[in-house]
């Protein structure tokens, strides 16, 4: 597939949930940019050329007030780059419903996470029926799920209450430091008929590694943290490689060719689901 030009902005630290199995330290799950910072994201963005997804996350994007009264309006106001997010759903629907407003004709996706945690299943399902209902036509709603250790059949609820009401489950094998959590042979097994026996990474998160792969990533992909620091990937942010520099302070870099990848997990689908990874259809 052609590659298409994606960003993953990290828009705030701050976080309303705090999920035992969140691979994010408390450290980073705080805090969030001045407005002296927004003006120079969107300063950034207005000059970034051509048209590029921007997939926000947090944090909780919506948990910041500057999401929705600043930045969403912002990038559709100053630029033509495809907005996307990623949100536990938290947010009432009436705000939803703006967002819903303000990013009509350029949504591209909204990824909802599901946190058992924290929310109702019936509720979480109901809610996101309702934003489906509100999201531009040819928008996607994904709902993505970590697959927490002996969680599998409550997963599995979660996936046959979405189909239900015309939605489906990604769901996501959960992380560690060390790379993917070693499950046992009953959540295994589990695990493989949930996403059958080769998911593609449009189906599953399975932090496959694409080690030795020329691969895009901080040239047409990049990660920005929320003080404006840029990095390749995923990845090679948390080894503390592939720094691009910062956008705020004008030291940004890309990339100008892919490079072979290096590093043995991939935890985020977004690169091959864009096209970054030569030789990798999602």
């Amino acid at each position: 597939m052609s590659r298409r030009p994606t960003v993953e902005w990290q828009v705030c630290g701050v976080c309303n949930y705090d999920c035992s199995y969140c691979i994010q330290s408390k450290k980073y799950r705080t805090g969030h940019p001045t407005e002296a910072d927004l003006d120079g994201f969107l300063d950034f963005f207005s000059a970034l050329t051509p048209s590029w997804e921007i997939k926000m996350t947090g944090g909780e994007p919506f948990a910041f007030r500057g999401f929705l009264a600043r930045i969403v309006p912002g990038l559709i106001e100053l630029t033509s780059h495809r907005i996307s997010v990623l949100t536990n759903l938290s947010a009432p629907i009436d705000v939803l419903e703006r967002f819903a407003q303000l990013t009509r004709g350029r949504l591209e996706i909204v990824s909802a996470s599901l946190h058992f945690e924290h929310v109702d299943l019936g509720e979480f399902v109901d809610k996101a029926r309702r934003l489906r209902e509100l999201m531009d036509p040819e928008a996607r709603l994904v709902i993505n799920t970590v697959v927490v250790p002996s969680e599998l059949d409550r997963v599995a609820r979660a996936r046959a209450a979405l189909e239900a009401v015309g939605l489906h489950l990604f769901p996501q094998v959960l992380k560690t430091k060390g790379g993917v959590f070693d499950y046992d042979a009953d959540d295994r097994l589990k695990l493989r008929v949930l996403v059958g026996e080769a998911p593609t990474s449009r189906a599953a998160n399975m932090a496959p590694s694409h080690l030795g792969k020329r691969c895009w990533a901080g040239a047409d992909y990049f990660v920005l943290t929320q003080r404006g620091d840029a990095w390749s990937c995923r990845t090679s942010k948390r080894f503390s490689e592939g720094a691009l520099g910062n956008v705020l302070d004008g030291s940004f870099q890309r990339r100008t060719a892919a490079s072979e990848c290096s590093y043995v997990i991939c935890p985020c689908a977004v690169p091959a689901n864009r096209g970054m990874i030569e030789g990798v259809s999602p």
